[in-house]
């Protein structure tokens, strides 16, 4: 699997700003909220903002930039927090099997292609499933349960 690491401006500046907004003061920008993950091996919480996906009555999180840190931390862990204006939500999560993803990859680039299509490669909202299917394996989605 692959990871898309980010560039220094958004690991730097974007995210972090992102986190306070949102986060925080609880701005929406198009539906971000910050996920808190416990790390795997150093048990210290870890924060990033992410956009939670509601598609056919679920909730998800899509990682568009592949095999994250967060990723990696919520297989382990099963639960995470959701932040959004200072309001914490306690969540558990399942992992969707990749034969299952392309209706969900569908949802989230027709949501965030603008932010996110370039992580994609070539795949788009309106690809066939066969196409979202090839690109399912690189972008890791998790069912929010609770």
């Amino acid at each position: 699997m692959t990871y898309a690491r980010p560039g220094f401006f958004t690991a730097r500046v974007f995210n972090p700003m992102l986190s306070l907004l949102a986060g925080r003061l609880g701005l929406n920008f198009r539906g971000a909220q910050v996920l808190s993950v416990q790390g795997r091996k150093s048990g210290e919480w870890r924060s990033i903002p992410v956009n939670p996906l509601r598609h056919a009555g679920q909730r998800y999180l899509v990682a568009p930039r592949g095999e994250t840190e967060w990723v990696r931390n919520l297989r382990v862990s099963r639960t995470a927090r959701l932040t959004f204006g200072g309001k914490t939500e306690l969540v558990r999560v399942e992992e969707v099997q990749d034969r299952d993803k392309p209706p969900v990859l569908r949802a989230y680039l027709e949501q965030w292609a603008l932010e996110t299509a370039r992580f994609f490669h070539g795949a788009r909202a309106d690809s066939p499933d066969a196409e979202l299917a090839r690109v399912a394996p690189q972008h890791p989605v998790f069912r929010i349960l609770s």
